[in-house]
């Protein structure tokens, strides 16, 4: 459909919403794709567009642009989050409670049995520990915290990147980005317009849509042009040369900073078998634990990958007439983990049919512990060209149908 994404795969029903609306940076970075036979799009989000009730009756506001998004809760409640949607139909049934400020330990494991038997909690408020017995047990954090609670547990292989043995920690994926600025003298680009995902997207290079022979690599990139925020402190762009510090670094930051904006490629990472989480050996947290551990590079893939959609990104950037176009410059090993690059990082638990290569089945139910069930990005056994929300909520939307099977009877899914 006229606007659409001409790459998406099907699906059942439309968007309960109309699109937001695209930005400044958004509308040049349209007309330079079309004027290069691309089929740029305005890329789902999880911004309110409009006030709307949703099935639960559960009421958004509309997004008011107010470039102070992505890292904050929003005044007009426009953002499809929890603490709006989901927690005040919770709090309303009798069975459900909520235990704030609390640290999980460990998670209680019987290993003759092959069974969790509960979990294991600090009450940040009392010091208190407390042991929570559990017919079932859903392990759903961050991708860190899930691998680490596994190995802290002794639940499952823990991975050797020497041996390839173990699954526990192995197919951990970064998102393998990169970005073009772009400035334009004569076109005013106010960045607190913006939301936390108000972007226009060509798909054209991600994963499969394109042709790779010859190229030497798998995988690919969105290209967009997402303005999230109007914060200066975190986002000022120069142009290169700028002085670091005094009068011209000043004069460059007054002159482009609402007259420029990023194109970015937000790209595929594949696993390898030297990329992995384990326990640190050395460093613990405040409580005695070892912490999670993580070994990362980039890879030749990555970086081949990289380095053909950077350039696609310059072909574009140059389309739009811009007054200067900044250096492409894609992804290079050794992983810098002083810059923040993403916090799409996926894997350590990954699922699979095999219990030799992955760590839960496809229902996320573990391997060793048929009523322990893992939900996170953790459980993807690679990372592609996409946020890796849509399908996180997918798997646990689909979690919940399993959980009711597996109540009403016990058994592998």
């Amino acid at each position: 459909m006229p606007g659409g994404n001409p790459f998406e795969a099907p699906r059942r029903d439309e968007y309960p919403q109309p699109p937001l609306e695209p930005t400044e940076a958004g509308l040049i970075f349209k007309a330079a794709c079309e004027k290069l036979g691309y089929k740029p799009f305005i890329a789902p989000s999880g911004n309110s567009s409009g006030t709307y009730t949703n099935p639960d009756g559960m009421r958004l506001g509309a997004c008011q642009y107010c470039g102070h998004c992505e890292k904050f809760l929003c005044e007009a409640q426009a953002k499809a989050t929890p603490e709006v949607l989901l927690y005040p139909v919770l709090f309303e049934r009798p069975n459900f409670e909520l235990r704030q400020r609390a640290h999980v330990l460990g998670i209680d494991y019987d290993k003759q049995a092959e069974r969790a038997t509960g979990v294991r909690y600090l009450d940040l408020l009392t010091g208190e520990e407390f042991e929570q017995p559990a017919d079932v047990v859903v392990l759903a954090a961050f991708t860190m915290t899930n691998t680490r609670l596994l190995l802290l547990g002794g639940i499952g292989a823990p991975y050797d990147p020497a041996s390839g043995a173990g699954v526990v920690g192995k197919n951990f994926c970064y998102q393998t980005n990169s970005a073009v600025n772009v400035f334009k003298k004569d076109w005013w680009i106010n960045p607190f317009l913006a939301s936390g995902s108000t972007g226009i997207t060509i798909d054209e290079f991600n994963n499969d849509n394109f042709d790779h022979s010859g190229l030497g690599f798998l995988g690919g990139t969105g290209i967009s042009a997402n303005l999230t925020n109007g914060r200066p402190i975190g986002n000022r762009r120069l142009p290169s040369g700028t002085p670091r510090w005094g009068t011209k670094w000043k004069e460059a930051s007054a002159e482009w900073y609402a007259h420029s904006f990023t194109m970015q490629a937000q790209g595929s990472s594949y696993p390898h078998r030297d990329n992995y989480l384990d326990l640190d050996p050395v460093y613990k947290d405040a409580y005695g634990l070892p912490l999670a551990r993580m070994t990362f590079d980039w890879r030749d893939n990555d970086m081949k990958m990289s380095e053909y959609c950077t350039k696609k990104i310059a072909e574009i950037a140059k389309a739009t007439d811009a007054t200067i176009v900044g250096p492409a410059a894609p992804r290079k090993s050794p992983f810098d983990t002083r810059i923040y690059q993403s916090t799409h990082v996926t894997g350590g638990t990954p699922m699979g049919a095999d219990p030799k290569h992955s760590v839960v089945s496809q229902h996320l139910q573990h391997w060793d512990a048929q009523n322990l069930f893992v939900v996170g990005a953790s459980v993807y056994p690679h990372n592609a060209g996409y946020n890796p929300t849509a399908l996180l909520a997918a798997l646990a939307l689909r979690l919940g149908d399993d959980l009711t099977s597996y109540v009403e009877r016990p058994r592998m899914l």
